[in-house]
């Protein structure tokens, strides 16, 4: 339950400050004193969740899990680090003083989907519930999927709002859906740069391996590595 409590108020107040109480707090605090206020609930809600999360019970899997789903969550995870990777360089959503920055076309990352580092993060939280269905554990995890999907959405409508034209542009060239404009013509795949590919990979290594220290149990290749 206390999980439970801490991942609504995560998710909750991030939906809460980054969307009703933005204007206001802005208004009052200024773009400075408002990023302040939004890191601290944020920083301490995740805190919260996390202390909460690990103070939980183990409850039984609520299904087996063997080789085949360790197989699928590790392919997961690695589309999911070359999403995020990809995501870091020439990202209209990211935060910009000088405005929305689109590019000619959409390419790499951006021709899958135009919220790559949210649908990064929703594959995260889908492959660890694969591989642990214990009950705090899907609790974040679903967290993590609700918050960056919806937030996606959300995002969206506001970027419509802001920069209407710039953003409509963009949005007439990719999609939210993964793979969706490409399906549909507007977008061509390839063209992904190092930054995604080679760093993706990098960690999706480190961050399986790391598993093995912090978390007392190998994942992805190095289950099988030893």
């Amino acid at each position: 339950m206390m999980v439970l409590i801490a991942a609504t108020a995560f998710v909750g107040t991030h939906f809460i400050l980054s969307h009703p109480l933005r204007a206001p707090l802005v208004a009052r605090l200024g773009e400075k004193g408002f990023l302040g206020v939004y890191s601290l609930v944020a920083a301490v809600t995740l805190i919260w969740m996390i202390v909460a999360y690990r103070a939980a019970p183990v409850t039984p899997l609520l299904w087996p899990v063997g080789d085949g789903l360790w197989v699928i969550a590790t392919l997961i995870m690695l589309v999911a680090s070359i999403l995020l990777l990809g995501s870091l360089v020439g990202n209209p959503a990211m935060p910009n003083p000088d405005g929305i920055m689109v590019p000619a076309e959409a390419k790499g990352v951006f021709a899958i989907t135009r919220h790559p580092m949210m649908w990064a993060f929703a594959m995260w939280g889908l492959a660890h519930i694969l591989v642990y269905p214990v009950a705090a554990n899907i609790i974040v995890s679903a967290a993590i999927i609700l918050l960056a999907l919806v937030g996606a959405a959300l995002q969206d409508r506001k970027k419509k709002v802001l920069t209407p034209a710039a953003w409509q542009h963009w949005e007439s060239r990719t999609s939210y859906w993964p793979f969706a404009a490409i399906l549909a013509g507007r977008a061509r795949f390839g063209q992904f740069g190092m930054h995604a590919l080679a760093g993706g990979l990098v960690v999706w290594l480190a961050a399986t391996w790391a598993h093995m220290p912090l978390a007392g149990w190998p994942a992805g290749i190095w289950r099988w590595l030893g």
